[in-house]
């Protein structure tokens, strides 16, 4: 079965024959070679390199707390409803934020700045107008910043979402998952359709910039009928981006899992009748299909990026603020400089016991070789913007392409004559039939990562 959506081809037996484990490509060297062997002196030195580039800077903040589980969450989160938890977590963050800041040369504009979670709208008003005081006492914002904050839309109400705009926030996303209420329930997410409606109300009379939703196809009870009037009303509520995420099954990673039954998950069949049919309707409705599972308006920065070669990936997903280097507050979070990444501790405890010694809270990171530099400037080109100019990489790098990656060339030709990428003299481009399966052709490039398993990393599609 073939079909054909603006920019994008559908080929059933092309996805069977390619849906093979691969990584999701926000980085490179993927998350997973992070070591431990990476110190906290490392980071403090690439810190004072990055300084030497003047680069302008991307800030995440990481609230890992939740109300309730979600039993699809596949994130680091605490489950309290003991709100008193957060009022440490913020004295430690701030902490952070005073000894990170002090290391950076603070001429270095703030382009972007994202809180995710977790649920950050989890901390009070008055909590994220302290959260918000130590940022702003620490960094300087550009005029233009993006600044925006994931919600959970069960807990907010109109005077906090005018307040968000209020403070400067200007981007917001949320979660819907799925309209159906037999979904949400098996789930433990219900979020009824007049209540979503509402918050989206709010958000426009606010005057957000932008707006983004997050879906999950694969999930109990899903069929192609009750995920088509999901993406019914998701086209009503006119979101700027939609992203589409596929449910990974992992419960052995992931214990809370185990509260769905594997029996009520659609089949693997018809999981991938959805997928198509959303790619269909969403295109078919004004969406550009973005790459992986976004989404965007063709007039979002996204879509804007995208046409004129210049979108990125990083580890919060694409980006339009390619020169920017992410720096990440809070346990979890990853920092990802020019040729340094850098995780903080997972638990409270490891985190809270390294800022109470006055050290940063590094767990483990990477230090990228040039090579690793080279690859990954060809796969993020490949994954953000479905082509790679190679005499771009020549002249950047000094080598001569072709002799360079002779073996990943030789590797792709069986993909080639399958149809999914087209190889020119100075260009290697992603063909619509291969846009969905653009990890595989990215993996091609990979030098680091072996196929460990499905347990290691979610499937192409």
């Amino acid at each position: 079965m073939v079909f054909s959506v603006q920019n994008v081809t559908w080929d059933l037996n092309l996805i069977k024959k390619y849906d093979n484990p691969a990584p999701r490509y926000t980085s490179y060297p993927p998350a997973t070679e992070l070591n431990a062997e990476f110190s906290e002196r490392d980071w403090r030195e690439a810190i004072a390199a990055s300084n030497q580039r003047k680069s302008p800077l991307s800030l995440y903040f990481h609230i890992p707390f939740c109300q309730s589980a979600c039993y699809f969450c596949g994130c680091n989160v605490v489950v309290s409803n003991n709100k008193k938890i957060a009022e440490k977590y913020l004295q430690y963050l701030t902490k952070e934020i005073e000894m990170t800041a002090g290391l950076i040369d603070l001429d270095r504009k703030v382009v972007q700045l994202h809180w995710g979670g977790g649920t950050p709208n989890y901390l009070s008003i008055e909590q994220v107008q302290f959260l918000w005081k130590a940022i702003n006492d620490k960094f300087n914002f550009a005029d233009n910043a993006e600044i925006s904050i994931e919600i959970n839309p069960r807990y907010v109400d109109r005077n906090y979402i005018f307040f968000l705009k209020s403070l400067g926030f200007n981007r917001l996303s949320f979660g819907i998952q799925d309209f159906n209420l037999i979904v949400q329930e098996a789930v433990n997410r219900v979020q009824p359709e007049k209540m979503l409606f509402e918050v989206m109300g709010w958000i426009k009379e606010a005057g957000f910039e932008s707006v983004n939703v997050d879906l999950i196809y694969g999930l109990p009870f899903q069929t192609l009928e009750t995920f088509k009037e999901t993406l019914k009303k998701t086209l009503q509520l006119e979101p700027a981006r939609i992203a589409v995420f596929n449910f990974a099954y992992v419960p052995w990673i992931k214990p809370v899992q185990k509260n769905i039954p594997e029996s009520a998950l659609p089949p693997a069949p018809e999981k991938l009748k959805i997928w198509q049919m959303t790619i269909e309707e969403l295109t078919n409705n004004g969406y550009v299909f973005i790459g992986m599972d976004h989404f965007a308006k063709p007039n979002d920065e996204l879509a804007v990026a995208q046409r004129n070669q210049a979108l990125k990936r990083n580890f919060q997903g694409y980006t339009t603020q390619p020169e920017a280097e992410l720096f990440g507050f809070g346990a979890t979070a990853i920092g990802m400089l020019e040729d340094t990444y850098s995780q903080n501790h997972k638990t409270l405890k490891d985190y809270y016991q390294a800022i109470d010694e006055g050290c940063l809270p590094v767990s483990k990171g990477i230090k990228l070789s040039r090579a690793d530099m080279l690859r990954r400037e060809v796969i993020m080109q490949i994954m953000s913007n479905f082509q790679l100019d190679k005499s771009e990489i020549e002249l950047k790098y000094g080598i001569d392409f072709d002799n360079y990656f002779a073996a990943e060339l030789e590797a792709i030709l069986p993909l080639e004559k399958d149809g999914l990428v087209k190889l020119y003299p100075n260009l290697l481009e992603v063909t619509p039939l291969g846009r969905l399966l653009v990890r595989n052709i990215a993996f091609l490039f990979d030098a680091h990562t072996e196929i460990r398993g499905e347990q290691r990393l979610s499937r192409t599609i």
